[in-house]
């Protein structure tokens, strides 16, 4: 924290040059800003000590860091040898694979703390932009303090579910005949699950650990140049980045290779290796259960703090975005925090987990039924492919460097044609990377050109992936001619710009969803004439194929993922130069940052909804594999004409519009505190806009923080409670009715139905949000009238409903429909 000193700001001239900054003692102040107010000696607010708020009274570390840092560093440089000692040798127990896995991911960790340096040795300019900066981070970190406070709460009272549950259940075949016992089952699964938690806690963490620090040194970058503001940004992003995907690939990779010596696998008379991925589901629901409860929580408090900000501040009162006269600016900078990059953290950690798992079951049952002499190679493939996905978006990276002759007065350059030769770069790489590995993990005798269609399988992942991103760009840029034509409505009114985002929204469904369904099509053809068959000679490799496709279109996730995180921090730093009253030509740049953030953001969620649904086609063939297994009898097809299976898929569609509808009103009702309390402090308090008086910033930020966390329990809820009570309450139905498997086709048929609808209300929330965005924005770089005029207010209005659509409801469905999948994965036992 900063000394008790405070600075005096001079408004910048309008000359350009940057503002005056003197170290003033606290002394020269001897009363407080209370007594001040009393007795009217309270002069021009520009002209006073500029302070912003503290959120919490001391450093927040969270406990595992702190207990850490409590042990003397060479007893915890020891521990740390021994710990990977360990798992090393866990590690060459279990496969050479397993290895390279561990090695390519310590690597990648040790990447991230190079990069961790490297951004915070940067400065973080005057003495006003550290103080908001340390008001952002007091009250991010004391928000994520308390929310995931919370969540561990219900992560403790599931994991006891889940152990009661599991301790009743019955025992697959395959699991009975290699001596696993009940209770061992139990505790193995609720071990998974509370790690998976663990993990998904530390991804979103990390997340926002790096952009509260970040932001900062941005906004002082970008006082020199916008290639140094935009290369700081891409590397704080890519530290979150690598340490996301890194710890999703360990995380597995360690709980694979433990199980795996621990149950002494593929020994006599114990688990056979393909049996083993089944144990590993609980690990993906605990990171899918945690993202949902950070997605929610912090959308909801990003979204209420920017409507309410945008709403009173812009439309009301007229003042520029991120003004420090507006009560809600601090909140809204905050949640950019919790939101943006601590949710998506989460969220990128369980889609990778989600996918690693369902194709790692897939692999283990398709070795199985072919009886592929060594199946480690199809279980293990996954791992892989993400290793390879650290190194190439390591190199993506580091492409992107700071020019040495680059200054203010040299022309922008336009940043997404930067982050998109990056991405270009790693594609490349990873269609290289991804046929060696085909050819390493892949190949056996049987089917010797089976991994050649695997590795097809897999670039047809990869140009799914670019198609996402290219289309997502091409509806939210406003470079293109969609978020041209509705800027264009908004100079005809609120309500033309309201209907034009919402036909936008709609009409951009129907690309990715072709995209998709030829991806889909295309991988299970490609994997079903692979050459692959089983003992009765019938192809089994179509379902394989396709979670190729999967891994293949995740396979540039961190560098996705970073350009993701560097929407956010691009924000802030807008903030920060806004707030700090930083010279034109310096906002001018983050201004241009935080157009191209935006884009990144909307494509990363477009890239997310893909991946989504290829990852929960994958988890529903892996449920099915499992109600087969426990059942001791085929369950390959879902008959929708049977009325009770008809009636789970209807109720899986209004799962998700209820769901997005509690999302969005939980946004309403916080934001419509949000602006009370903005509207009360200008009414109360008049000379805010003459710079006579200061805005209450905390008040802002505690009504959002405990509004948030209230709001998320009832969503959230919703989503993990209705697969298992339809499932249950079906089971005792077909149990008097003497259909056994009734519970498991209700549920499966819940599920389809919920994927298809999530999917499509997905794109169209994403996408309309971030068109409604960027076409404020365009209109905020000087077209149709510019800042102020009555076709920008109509563009703050379309902002503003899609402001929920975009950063709450769109991305807590990516999350929902991996976890309803995850869900009935690990509770499918109660549904028999």
């Amino acid at each position: 924290m900063l000394p008790n000193l405070t600075f005096k700001i001079q408004r910048p001239s309008s000359g350009g040059e940057l503002p005056q900054v003197r170290r003033v003692n606290s002394s020269t102040f001897p009363l407080g800003m209370d007594d001040e107010l009393e007795n009217g000696n309270l002069g021009p607010y520009a002209d006073r000590p500029r302070t912003f708020p503290n959120m919490r009274s001391k450093a927040y570390n969270p406990l595992i860091f702190r207990i850490l840092m409590g042990i003397n560093f060479r007893v915890l440089l020891i521990l740390l040898f021994l710990g990977l000692g360990v798992v090393f040798y866990i590690g060459a127990r279990t496969s050479p694979i397993i290895v390279f896995v561990f090695s390519v991911c310590i690597m990648s960790f040790l990447l991230s703390i190079y990069l961790t340096k490297w951004v915070l040795s940067k400065d973080e300019g005057p003495p006003e932009m550290v103080q908001i900066s340390d008001a952002i981070r007091d009250g991010a970190e004391g928000f994520f303090r308390t929310q995931y406070g919370t969540i561990s709460k219900m992560a403790l009272l599931l994991a006891l579910v889940i152990l009661f549950i599991y301790l009743f259940r019955n025992l697959t075949p395959q699991q009975e005949s290699s001596g696993l016992r009940r209770s061992t089952s139990a505790f193995i699964t609720v071990a998974a699950f509370l790690l998976g938690a663990l993990c998904s806690g530390i991804a979103g963490y990390v997340g926002m650990w790096v952009s509260v620090r970040a932001n900062v040194r941005v906004s002082s970058a970008a006082r020199r140049s916008a290639r140094e503001a935009l290369q700081i940004a891409v590397r704080a992003g890519g530290f979150s980045a690598l340490v996301v995907v890194g710890m999703a690939v360990i995380g597995i990779a360690i709980l694979y290779a433990t199980f795996y010596v621990w149950l002494g696998v593929d020994s006599q008379g114990s688990m056979k290796v393909t049996d083993l991925p089944l144990l590993l589901v609980g690990y993906g629901f605990g990171a899918s259960f945690v993202a949902l409860f950070a997605q929610l929580g912090g959308g909801i408090y990003t979204k209420a703090a920017d409507v309410g900000a945008d709403l009173v501040g812009k439309v009301e009162q007229g003042i520029p975005e991120d003004d420090p006269r507006n009560p809600a600016v601090i909140a809204d900078l905050v949640g950019d925090n919790v939101g943006d990059c601590a949710a998506r953290g989460a969220d990128l950690f369980e889609s990778i987990a989600a996918e690693i798992i369902s194709a790692m079951i897939l692999g283990g049952t398709m070795a199985r039924h072919c009886k592929i002499e060594d199946p480690s190679g199809f279980i293990l493939f996954p791992l892989v492919i993400h290793s390879f996905d650290l190194v190439i978006s390591s190199v993506g990276i580091f492409s992107i460097r700071g020019k040495p002759d680059s200054s203010l007065k040299s022309p922008i350059e336009d940043p997404m044609a930067i982050l998109q030769k990056g991405y270009s770069l790693t594609i490349v790489l990873s269609v290289l990377t991804f046929g060696l590995s085909t050819r390493w993990l892949l190949y056996t005798e049987r089917a010797p050109s089976a991994w050649f269609n695997f590795a097809l399988c897999g670039l047809v992942g990869i140009i799914t992936a670019y198609a996402f991103v290219w289309i997502t760009k091409y509806y939210t840029d406003y470079k293109h001619e969609p978020v041209r034509t509705l800027a264009l409505a908004s100079t005809t009114g609120h309500g033309t710009n309201i209907i034009a985002g919402v036909s936008l929204g709609l009409e951009s469904t129907a690309l990715p969803v072709l995209v998709i369904s030829l991806s889909i099509v295309s991988a299970f053809w490609l994997g079903h004439t692979s050459g692959l068959v089983d003992k009765d000679g019938n192809p089994t490799g179509g379902l394989f194929g396709t979670a190729v496709a999967t891994m293949g279109m995740l396979s540039t996730a961190a560098y996705i993922l970073t350009m993701d995180m560097f929407g956010p921090i691009a924000d802030n730093a807008g903030g920060i130069v806004e707030m700090s009253q930083q010279p034109e030509s310096v906002r001018e740049i983050t201004d241009v940052l935080d157009a191209v953030g935006n884009t990144t953001k909307a494509t990363t969620k477009g890239f997310a909804i893909g991946s989504a649904a290829l990852a929960s086609f994958l988890l529903f063939s892996a449920y099915m594999d499992e109600v087969a297994a426990f059942a001791q009898e085929p369950f390959k097809q879902v008959d929708i004409a049977i009325p009770e299976v008809f009636v789970g898929g209807l109720l899986g569609s209004m799962l998700i519009f209820l769901f997005s509808a509690w999302a969005c009103s939980a946004v309403g009702r916080t934001a419509q505190e949000v602006v009370n309390e903005v509207r009360r402090q200008f009414i109360e308090r008049p000379g805010i806009m003459d710079y006579k008086e200061k805005p209450d910033y905390g008040r802002c930020v505690a009504i959002v923080a405990s509004a948030s966390l209230r709001e998320m329990i009832k969503p959230g809820a919703l989503a993990i409670v209705s697969p298992i009570a339809v499932g249950f309450l079906f089971r005792i139905l077909g149990y008097y009715t003497g259909h056994p498997l009734l519970g498991a086709k209700v549920v499966a048929a819940m599920l389809m139905f919920a994927t298809v609808s999530g999917i499509l209300m997905a794109l169209f929330l994403n996408t309309a949000g971030g068109a409604w965005d960027n076409a404020k924005k365009y209109i905020e770089t000087g077209a149709l009238g510019g800042k102020g005029s009555e076709c920008h207010k109509a563009a703050v209005t379309g902002d503003t409903v899609g402001d929920p659509f975009k950063d709450t409801a769109g991305p807590s469905l990516h999350v929902l429909i991996k976890m309803l999948a995850t869900i009935t994965l690990v509770m499918a036992p109660i549904f028999l």
